[in-house]
C-alpha cells in the first residue's frame, strides 16, 4: 500500500475560490480604458488558441443572440499585470446606476497611519489628480471624520461608480 502524500490537498476540501470583481456597466470599453490607468491594470488577454473573446466564446458555445452585436471583440475585463490582484469583468447591463454602490473599491495610496498625515494627504491628492485627469469626478472629502487621523477622497468613475482614494 501507498503512503500518503505528504501535504497533498485533500480532495473533499473545495480549493480556495478566486475572487474575480464584477462591474456592471452601459459602457464596457469606457470603464476599461478607465480602470486600466487607475489601477495601472492589463487588458485580459483571450485564452490561448482565440484572438478575441468573441471566438472563444463562440468555440464554447455562447448562442450568438447572446453575445450581442460586438461583445467580446475589445477586451471586457482586465488583469493586474503582476498577478497579485482580482480579475475585474465590466458586464454590460442594460438599466443605468441608480443607487450608491453597496461594495466599492478603496485604492489605498497614502501608505497607512505609521505615514504622517501631511504626508498621506499630499499622496491622497496626487492620485486624486491623476484620477480626475483620467475622467473620474470628486464626489466629496473625508477629512478626519470624528477626531481620527484619517483623510480620504470619494470620487465616481466615468459611469458613477463610487470609489474611495485612501
Amino acid at each position: 500500500m501507498d503512503a500518503p502524500e505528504l501535504n497533498a490537498p485533500d480532495p473533499s476540501i473545495p480549493p480556495q475560490p478566486l475572487l474575480q470583481l464584477t462591474i456592471d456597466c452601459a459602457d464596457p470599453r469606457r470603464l476599461v480604458a478607465f480602470w486600466i490607468e487607475a489601477l495601472r491594470y492589463a487588458p485580459e488577454p483571450p485564452p490561448e488558441g482565440h484572438a478575441t473573446w468573441r471566438a472563444y466564446w463562440q468555440a464554447t458555445g455562447v448562442p450568438e443572440d447572446e453575445l450581442g452585436e460586438d461583445a467580446g471583440e475589445v477586451p471586457e475585463s482586465i488583469v493586474d499585470p503582476h498577478g497579485r490582484g482580482p480579475r475585474v469583468w465590466f458586464q454590460e447591463v442594460p438599466e443605468p446606476k441608480t443607487v450608491k454602490n453597496r461594495l466599492h473599491l478603496d485604492l489605498k495610496v497614502g501608505g497607512g497611519r505609521a505615514v504622517p498625515l501631511a504626508v498621506r494627504r499630499a499622496r491622497v491628492d496626487a492620485e486624486v489628480a491623476r484620477l480626475t485627469a483620467l475622467g473620474a469626478s470628486v464626489l466629496y472629502t473625508m477629512d478626519e471624520p470624528h477626531g481620527m487621523d484619517y483623510y480620504a477622497v470619494v470620487l465616481g468613475d466615468p459611469e458613477g461608480n463610487e470609489f474611495c482614494v485612501v
